[in-house]
């Protein structure tokens, strides 16, 4: 049994996907009075045993809280649950904030925002991280949201890592598809230097030393194991790479802005994904670019 937090906000989540199993457990490991629910039940009873309430929609789920933090794998997941039947729209009101958390891009944010009763706070403050992070509250989180709002959120926000406003609302949204833009352009960067020792007939050991002491060389340091094993494990998961690529592509293009190295990387986790890796860790798109094999089962 946790002990009751002095700070009596309640806080719904919604959303209990890898990593949002994991915040919740800190958020209800904190103190905080908190009512969860997750489309498959099962994660949902899992956080009941810890001492959450379950709830039988997301429009359950809100009534009664005073924030409700969404954790959800895309903009269609977000629509669905804030939108579609018995949704968070349909119970959220006055004094009421929505705490998305999701990666979705500032569009669908403000999208949501505009939908939402206009005395509902919305806040986006997506994060940098991936399980451990969640874990450990690690996490590096953009949050996009008036002053007052952002001072309201940063208590719950602090236990799950380190909240920085980076503007009003959806700059959060907006910044999480910057970053997520370099960690593709990494990762493949890393995967096309490993191939190219292999061209030059190079011992695959000593690039991943050298490699480790270049630019991109924190990529290799952290996935050095795994790529050595040919087994990834998801700390975060390909498809969710490829999905934040998608949303980068589309900002681009939106802009009529040329965005190459972005445009590369995409396609090379489009090619990973296409090759059944979409379950495993994103780092998995190295053994696409060196064309070797990987443990599907990781």
């Amino acid at each position: 049994m946790v002990q009751q937090s002095e700070d009596m906000t309640k806080i719904a989540f919604i959303g209990l996907g890898q990593m949002g199993s994991l915040m919740a457990t800190r958020l209800l490991n904190a103190g905080y009075d908190l009512t969860v629910w997750n489309r498959s039940s099962a994660k949902s009873d899992a956080l009941a045993e810890l001492g959450a309430r379950l709830a039988e929609s997301p429009e359950a789920a809100v009534a009664g809280t005073d924030i409700i933090i969404t954790m959800l794998r895309d903009p269609a997941a977000l629509e669905r649950v804030a939108f579609g039947p018995g949704g968070v729209a349909e119970a959220l009101g006055p004094g009421q904030t929505l705490l998305d958390m999701s990666t979705v891009g500032p569009d669908e944010i403000r999208s949501v925002k505009d939908r939402l009763p206009k005395e509902a706070v919305v806040v986006d403050a997506p994060v940098r991280g991936s399980l451990p992070e969640a874990k450990n509250g690690r996490l590096v989180i953009f949050v996009g949201a008036d002053p007052a709002a952002f001072e309201r959120v940063k208590p719950i926000l602090s236990h799950l890592g380190a909240p920085t406003r980076v503007g009003e609302l959806g700059s959060g949204a907006a910044m999480k598809v910057v970053v997520n833009s370099t960690l593709g352009a990494a990762m493949t960067a890393a995967g096309e230097a490993i191939a190219l020792g292999q061209v030059f007939g190079l011992d695959r050991r000593t690039v991943l030393d050298v490699v480790a002491n270049s630019p991109v060389g924190g990529v290799i340091r952290s996935k050095r194991e795994d790529i050595e094993t040919g087994r990834y494990p998801a700390n975060f998961k390909l498809s969710l790479a490829l999905k934040d690529l998608q949303l980068v592509s589309e900002a681009a293009a939106k802009a009529d802005l040329a965005l190459k190295v972005a445009s590369a990387s995409r396609e090379w986790l489009e090619e990973a994904a296409d090759a059944g890796l979409g379950d495993l860790d994103y780092s998995s798109v190295i053994a696409t670019i060196t064309s070797r094999d990987c443990d599907a089962n990781s």
